[in-house]
């Protein structure tokens, strides 16, 4: 008889410590959510960027930790750290077990990727401190990015949302962020960030609590109102929690968390990657023409990597033609703005030999235009008769599946095309600029004088993106003037090198 107790009693022993582990599993998995985490793809997205420099030996840990060294702390200290943030923050900072879970993630899981994020900070956090305090809003409110996006500009979710701040197209729209073929605003980082800031400043009029505002923003305020209601009109984020969606219910944590590591982050041995370039480290130049990162590449001796991860905003590294006069902007290395501005007018004139779109004097111009669904057709078909993808058309529309019906109208955008010819003979394609550091003052290099004293003629050498129209307005003169002195028909092209006249001398 005591035998067979003996036995049972080591079976029940047996078996409750082959559960103690599946429970504790469970348990951990419930704190960081599910498995396809947004938080955990946006950390991913930061291993394919090209913009850090390799890590040396001489970088040491601000605590003089070994390099492979992982800190672990009693959670009386998380407690501590955490009350020492939440008494200077108007958010309601707690440290509980889903907390717990992202602080893992964070700075156990994915520490090598949270180093490259804290390094991204260096060139994004002064800017948006400087919008949020400009708008009145705490400026914890940064380390949002860094759950939506991981400070990824280029970062996009499954669902289609994009940017630092990850706005769905419609929301986008909605905040003054205009997205076409050659431009989407909504990873610009400035003015994403604007638009998230007054996004922000709205919700808070909604709910006047930042925890129901950082939720409203992750499912929408319908969602929000719709838990408090089902909660029995509870007023704070806890209070509703369950009743809000499975994203939503591990958002807020994921974002006390994100302010916990990016002010502790050292203690926990882990070394910012360095960056190519910080906030100090770039300035803003005004482009009024139409513009490829290849020739600001070629012209200024930039990486064609660089130019693309400081402008995001464009989609086919190619600044357009402005639209209404109004100029766009590239960001540059602050060291490179004061040889772009003295060769300004050179870099614009600079033809690439291999350039199709240069050979052929075509200026990219954004055409909207409107396709109406036919029976039987799908977004593929749609996409390929329109000369663009599929993600085009779903962003374009604001598409949330690929189902379309008959009937239905979808907006889509074409590269239009200026082309004209010139009646002179065109030249051989200038050089690229002999690029100098010195300051020029020159007249306008494009116009020259007559070729001869006999000839009485204003004459004006072709660059690229310039229409007849353009032309004209430069020299106060007609389209009709300009085609009658050069004997223009309704055919004709304007090739960039060529000489034109313009006007009687």
């Amino acid at each position: 008889m005591n035998l067979h107790r003996h036995v049972l009693l080591c079976l029940a022993i047996g078996i409750c410590c082959l559960m103690l582990p599946v429970h504790e599993t469970r348990a951990q998995n419930d704190s960081i959510r599910y498995k396809d985490d947004p938080v955990v793809a946006m950390l991913d997205s930061l291993s394919r960027l090209n913009f850090f420099f390799k890590p040396t030996k001489s970088q040491k840990s601000k605590y003089n930790y070994a390099p492979d060294s992982l800190p672990r702390f009693d959670d009386l200290v998380y407690e501590a750290r955490m009350a020492k943030l939440d008494a200077a923050s108007p958010f309601d900072l707690v440290y509980n077990q889903p907390v717990k879970g992202f602080i893992d993630l964070y700075l156990v899981r994915k520490r090598e990727l949270v180093a490259r994020m804290v390094g991204l900070s260096l060139l994004y956090y002064p800017m948006m401190e400087e919008v949020l305090d400009k708008y009145g809003l705490p400026l914890e409110l940064r380390h949002l990015a860094v759950i939506e996006s991981a400070l990824n500009p280029n970062a996009k979710s499954r669902s289609g949302a994009m940017g630092l701040w990850q706005f769905m197209f419609n929301t986008g729209k909605l905040y003054g962020l205009q997205n076409t073929s050659y431009v989407d605003d909504r990873c610009d980082p400035y003015r994403a960030t604007i638009a998230a800031a007054e996004y922000l400043k709205y919700l808070y009029t909604l709910f006047g609590d930042w925890q129901l505002v950082l939720a409203a923003y992750n499912s929408g305020p319908g969602n929000v109102m719709k838990a408090m209601r089902r909660s029995g009109n509870k007023r704070t984020y806890w209070e509703i929690r369950p009743f809000l969606p499975r994203e939503t219910q591990s958002y807020v944590p994921a974002f006390i968390a994100a302010n916990y590591v990016m002010n502790y982050y050292a203690e926990h041995n882990i070394i910012p990657a360095e960056p190519r370039k910080t906030f100090l480290q770039t300035d803003t130049v005004y482009i009024k023409q139409q513009l490829s990162f290849d020739q600001v590449s070629s012209a200024l001796n930039i990486s064609m990597d660089e130019l693309v991860f400081l402008n995001p905003m464009y989609k086919r590294a190619i600044v357009p033609y402005p639209l209404n006069d109004k100029p766009y902007e590239l960001i540059l290395p602050a060291d490179k703005v004061g040889t772009f501005v003295t060769n300004e007018k050179a870099i614009y004139s600079c033809l690439k030999k291999d350039s199709a779109q240069a050979a052929k004097g075509m200026v990219a111009e954004e055409v909207r235009k409107i396709y109406t669904v036919q029976k039987g057709e799908h977004l593929n078909l749609i996409a390929r008769s329109c000369k663009c993808t599929v993600d085009d058309l779903r962003t374009w529309n604001g598409l949330v599946s690929l189902a379309v019906h008959p009937g239905q109208k979808l907006i889509y955008y074409t590269a239009g095309n200026h082309q004209v010819l010139a009646v002179l003979p065109p030249v051989s394609a200038p050089k690229a600029p002999q690029v100098t550091t010195a300051v020029v003052v020159a007249k306008n290099p494009a116009v020259v004088a007559p070729p001869s004293a006999a000839d009485k003629y204003v004459y004006y050498t072709i660059q690229k993106g310039d229409t007849l129209w353009i032309i004209s307005q430069r020299h106060n003169t007609t389209v009709d003037e300009i085609k009658r002195l050069n004997g223009f028909g309704k055919v004709y092209r304007l090739m960039p090198g060529s000489k034109i006249k313009v006007s009687r001398a």
